[in-house]
């Protein structure tokens, strides 16, 4: 075993000889695997995970070494009380050494700055068309932003190792959810893609590669591929965030369908987001909500999850709640999903479920009639102290988010995942497209915090995409996308846009000058 000290010399002097490193990291990781099985209650009704499936080698490559996502495995824990073991202190410990854990420069104050002299006039209509200041952004691209779906991909690799239908689809709700949990707190605006825009993630530690691209303009449309590195998954969709100003909130509606595919068992799984809004944009302090109906289709079995994420309410007592049903494909409630998407998401019998919730609403009507009633307004900050799930006895836990690093309330309230997605390291120059997110200068120069040489950017890039516009339209000129084409969803039969491949070849060629 390396100590700390000795594995961030390596990493940092001798990057060349990352190999020892790479082996010393999976047989840490398959010990914490292993250990972690072993204390959960109740394993044999779920299957475990080989540690071929779950981990894959890590590369030898230099230029694409990724040790982040084991940061995500050792911070998961299938317990509330499980105890950190050495293993999992020692890849935190190496994570830290690698990747950064704070972007270059904190954000800064948004205090001085009015959103109500630019969005007075503009209720109702849809945000995309309104040029918002750089001030409101946070330093990411929303295909960027997109990648955060696959923070928590070992909830995909459980469930392509379970061999029940009814623990897969337990997984894939699990990922759903765990899928917005990012956004809580978040409340800088990521910037809009431009068309061509382009966004790769490869994460060998994870299992993954992704690619996104900005397919359409007007409407934005951002589609994303995801495989995963032993062909053991698919992910993908095109989403196109519908963006409103209701007063005193902001309204995302991220229209589009979400597909993943689990070659081994023959399955797609289909879904769409909840909406996402911010509330107290013009005065008082910023939060989140996320809620709307969310159904998760087997489209082979008929199964299907039908979660509820519930809005605030007027007390606030169901802040991020999260609640639903798995049906087999007959409408017969297999089991109960409850839980938080900023916390926590839980599975449990029907019948508890539901004797849980009517003693629970039966005391608090008791509490309401006692202390009496006054309205609240849905517009103030619902009390912290209301965020947490009370578990009902029988529970299993599905997953439960990780902890954000400390400096994360300077950092845009980034997760340690998001932290590292705009990171340009030197094994990347030469190998990116000049279209990737990280080469773009106005992002880039927020994150370095010089709000006027992002300003200026934002502005030349956007005068840059018209005039390119403007050209394509006096020569009847259409634009074609490099990397996804539309074509026919074919588990939903709906219009999708679809990978075309040939991106990971790195032969890129007549890439369009968007910067």
């Amino acid at each position: 075993m390396f100590s700390t000290q000795v594995c961030c010399l390596k990493l940092e002097h001798e990057f060349e000889k990352n190999k020892i490193l790479s082996e010393a990291l999976q047989t840490l990781a398959t010990e914490h695997h292993k250990l972690e099985q072993s204390v959960v209650k109740g394993s044999s009704s779920r299957s475990a995970l080989s540690e071929d499936e779950f981990y894959d080698a890590v590369s030898e490559s230099g230029s694409e070494l990724s040790l982040s996502g084991f940061e995500t495995v050792a911070s998961h824990s299938f317990e509330e009380d499980e105890e950190e073991d050495e293993g999992s202190v020692m890849l935190s410990s190496i994570i830290m050494c690698y990747f950064r854990m704070s972007l270059p420069a904190p954000m800064f104050s948004r205090n001085d700055f009015s959103i109500w002299s630019i969005l007075r006039n503009c209720i109702g209509m849809e945000l995309s068309k309104i040029t918002m200041p750089v001030i409101f952004n946070e330093p990411l691209s929303f295909l960027q932003r997109l990648a955060e779906y696959m923070e928590h991909t070992y909830l995909i690799h459980q469930a392509n190792a379970s061999s029940d239908p009814i623990e897969r689809m337990k997984c894939v709700a699990a990922f759903a959810v765990s899928a917005v949990a990012s956004q809580w707190e978040r409340t800088g605006k990521p910037f809009n893609p431009l068309l061509g825009e382009t966004y790769e993630l490869v994460r060998e530690d994870l299992g993954f590669r992704l690619l996104s691209e900005q397919v359409s303009h007007h409407p934005p449309v951002s589609a994303f591929h995801v495989e995963g590195l032993r062909q053991d998954f698919v992910f993908h969709g095109s989403i196109y965030p519908k963006l409103k100003f209701w007063g005193k909130s902001v309204e995302a509606e991220p229209k589009g369908t979400i597909t993943l595919e689990l070659p081994k068992h023959n399955e797609a799984y289909t879904w769409t987001n909840p909406t996402c809004c911010v509330h107290n944009i013009i005065v008082g302090q910023l939060w989140i909500e996320q809620y709307g109906n969310v159904e998760l289709i087997n489209h082979r079995t008929g199964e299907k999850c039908c979660l509820n994420f519930k809005p605030c309410g007027l007390f606030g007592k169901e802040l991020h709640k999260v609640e639903g049903y798995i049906f087999d494909k007959s409408k017969k409630k297999l089991c109960a999903l409850y839980g938080k998407w900023t916390e926590c998401l839980y599975v449990v019998d029907p019948a508890a479920f539901e004797a849980h919730k009517k003693s629970d609403k039966k005391s608090g009507e008791e509490r309401k009639t006692s202390k009496g009633g006054s309205g609240v307004d849905q517009e103030e900050v619902p009390s912290p102290a209301a965020d947490t799930v009370e578990v009902i006895p029988g529970s299993q836990l599905l997953w439960r988010i990780a902890p954000r690093p400390a400096n994360s309330t300077q950092m845009y309230s980034f997760t340690c995942f998001a932290m590292q997605l705009n990171e340009l390291r030197k094994e990347m120059e030469g190998v990116i497209p000049q279209t990737d997110c990280r080469l773009r200068p106005d992002i880039r120069a927020m994150e370095n915090g010089d709000i006027d040489l992002a300003s200026e950017e934002k502005k030349r890039l956007e005068e840059k995409q018209r005039a390119a516009r403007k050209n394509r339209s006096k020569s009847d000129e259409e634009w074609k996308t490099r990397w996804f084409q539309q074509g026919q969803n074919p588990h939903t039969r709906s219009q999708d846009w679809l990978f075309s491949g040939g991106y990971w070849d790195r032969k890129y060629g007549q890439l369009p000058d968007i910067y």
